[in-house]
C-alpha cells in the first residue's frame, strides 16, 4: 500500500497542530531526542515520498524534446493533486513519534538511529 492510501486511512491531519513539548519529552525524556527522532524519521518519510511519486510519474514522462507535443495528462495532475493534499513529512513524524509508532535506540549512550 502507497503512503498516500496509508496516510488516506490514517485521518493524518494535514495541518500543523500545536504539541505540549512535555509530551514530546516524555517519551525520551529530553527533547533534543525526540525532535531528532522526530526529524531523521521526516527525512526518511520525505525521501521514500519522492521516490514513489517520482516513480508514479516516471509513467507519464515523454522522452521527446518537442514542443509540440507537451499535452496535459489528468492522471498526472490528479497524482500531483493527491501529493500536494498529503501531510507535510514532519508532521506525519510527529504523530508517528506521539503514537509510539517509531522504533529508535540509543548507539554508545550518543547517537541515536531508526
Amino acid at each position: 500500500m502507497s503512503k498516500l492510501r496509508r496516510q488516506i486511512n490514517a485521518n493524518t491531519p494535514s495541518v500543523v497542530e500545536t504539541k505540549h513539548l512535555m509530551d514530546i519529552k516524555a517519551v525520551t525524556g529530553n527533547l533534543y531526542e525526540s525532535i531528532t527522532i522526530i526529524s531523521r524519521r521526516a527525512n526518511q518519510i520525505n525521501v521514500n515520498l519522492k521516490d514513489e511519486l517520482h516513480n508514479k510519474l516516471e509513467e507519464f514522462a515523454s522522452h521527446t524534446d518537442s514542443l509540440e507535443e507537451i499535452h496535459e495528462n489528468k492522471e498526472q495532475i490528479e497524482i500531483s493533486r493527491a501529493y500536494e493534499k498529503m501531510p507535510n513529512p514532519a508532521i506525519m513524524a510527529t504523530q508517528e513519534f506521539t503514537e509510539g509508532k517509531i522504533y529508535y535506540r540509543k548507539n554508545n549512550g550518543n547517537d541515536l538511529f531508526r
